[in-house]
């Protein structure tokens, strides 16, 4: 070999999302954060130069974290001793204050270089790290999406460059600052989803010296690594049953990079040995969870399923219907990205239904002329809704929607059987986080909808409803029905 080559090895995850626990599939154990730092441990173990990066929302997803508010989430991250971390839309989910404090718990480094103090324009984190290791040093820069502006609409003193044109100079302003002759490679470490990732590393002037982009948000399996402007960009789907792992080879002498190998490990019983001390940990905090909330709440006719947001699907008909059940509302627009399991059920304990609806909160109704809905309708069905890139609704069953893809049209929009006509009246039941972000999420101005009638809280939880309707309602089922039907 030529020069003086390092090789580094960097493992990465994102979207954790407090899947701490392990699964069986096929009769194996996979996934865990005990297999995952498991494997973690014996990666470091057998290489000289490990870096573990986290690209986001560690938070959200199980009760060990809500129960905690994201603090049990920190201790066990802090076990699992990752070198790097960068924040994700859901890490503000517990509010913004509480993140700092969370912050200062960690004993990592979360870095972030676009989220900043609107009124004197401070960031609010520190924007990169330069990691040493193996006579290397490694620029870590945090990019997050614009989405975390929509879960702190109520925080005016938060702000972030929302587009990529800013986020692509902010990265330019800290590699012409900040990585000096002694940087060998630098890393954008973003939670902004794989298409977004892509549009970035489009941006990035390649004097700016971007060697990889490690990404998370849009949950991407990926197969292998995608190039633009000959960066590579890697994500590792989402949850502990995976981590990526990048080995590569760097020539000093030249400052590039000889080698880059990528992959996606499965965590289970035959990649990744439990570590026991992450093991204790684990269950030391579900030991106080499962006493209360280890209760059955319901038994469902069978398993229901939710496996994309970008669709219509059985959970989504059966959340959707529940809330609209005797409501002061017509219809129900419930978030498909509130549902946060794939599938669910037969039997349901109390666990299972928060950790489904994390997301608990009030319900507004709102009213809409039927020209009003057909143009959220529109809205909601435009291009960027298939790939991941917007909210998405489940309908309750008095509003179905035939719309084709390749015209862009609504072929059928009707209201309890009739056709949606200009002049009609129809109340809306939806969620607080998509009443605070209504303009952007429906695409009709808030202020015109009010004209209609003032805006209500009509149900002060969520999760109060549906606790009450599993309680009292056994052998529930769904099945998609043609509510929201997609011709190409």
């Amino acid at each position: 070999m030529a020069g003086n080559i390092k090789k580094l090895t960097i493992l990465h995850s994102n979207d954790l999302h407090g899947d701490f626990l392990p699964k069986t599939t096929d009769g194996k154990e996979t996934g865990g954060l005990a297999r995952l730092s498991g494997y973690i441990n014996e990666v470091r173990k057998e290489r000289e130069n490990v870096i573990y990066a986290i690209a986001g929302d560690m938070f959200r997803g199980s009760i060990i974290d809500s129960e905690y508010q994201g603090l049990s989430t920190i201790d066990l991250m802090n076990n699992l001793r990752p070198d790097v971390a960068t924040i994700g839309n859901h890490e503000v989910d517990y509010g913004f204050a509480h993140l700092l404090f969370l912050e200062k718990c960690a004993k990592f480094p979360i870095v972030n270089a676009n989220l900043f103090i609107t009124m004197n324009n401070a960031r609010v984190f520190t924007p990169y790290i330069n990691i040493d290791i193996g006579g290397m040093r490694i620029l870590f820069i945090g990019i997050l999406t614009e989405e975390v502006l929509a879960s702190t609409k109520s925080e005016k003193i938060i702000g972030t460059f929302i587009d990529l044109e800013a986020a692509a100079k902010e990265v330019g302003i800290i590699c012409d600052n900040y990585r000096t002759v002694r940087t060998d490679l630098t890393v954008l470490l973003t939670h902004i989803g794989l298409e977004n990732d892509l549009l970035l590393a489009e941006k990035l002037d390649p004097e700016w010296g971007v060697n990889m982009i490690i990404g998370g948000h849009s949950h991407t399996f990926m197969e292998k690594p995608e190039y633009v402007n000959g960066i590579p960009i890697v994500q590792a789907g989402t949850g502990t049953g995976i981590i990526g792992q990048i080995d590569l080879q760097y020539d000093q002498d030249t400052h590039t990079v000889e080698q880059f190998k990528w992959k996606c490990v499965p965590i289970n019983e035959d990649t990744a040995p439990a570590d026991p001390i992450m093991a204790d940990l684990v269950d030391s905090y579900r030991t106080e969870t499962d006493s209360k909330y280890k209760r059955v709440i319901t038994r469902w006719a069978r398993k229901l399923t939710h496996p994309s947001r970008e669709q219509e699907t059985e959970m989504g008909n059966l959340y959707a219907d529940l809330m609209a059940d005797e409501a002061s509302y017509d219809v129900m627009l419930f978030g498909s990205g509130s549902i946060r399991k794939k599938e669910l059920g037969p039997v349901i304990e109390y666990q299972d239904m928060l950790e489904n609806t994390p997301f608990d909160g009030p319900v507004y109704m709102v009213e809409v002329t039927g020209k009003q809905l057909r143009a959220i309708v529109q809205h909601l069905m435009r291009d960027e809704a298939w790939v991941g890139e917007t909210e998405f609704y489940q309908f309750s069953s008095a509003l179905r929607v035939t719309y084709r893809k390749s015209t862009h049209t609504i072929e059928s929009l009707t209201f309890k059987g009739e056709p949606v006509t200009d002049d009609m009246q129809i109340r809306l039941g939806i969620q607080d986080y998509h009443y605070n972000n209504f303009d952007e999420f429906f695409g009709v101005p808030l202020e015109e909808v009010k004209k209609n009638m003032k805006p209500r809280i009509v149900a002060t939880s969520v999760n109060n409803i549906i606790e009450e309707y599993f309680s009292t309602n056994n052998g529930l089922d769904a099945v998609v029905d043609g509510r929201i039907t997609v011709l190409e």
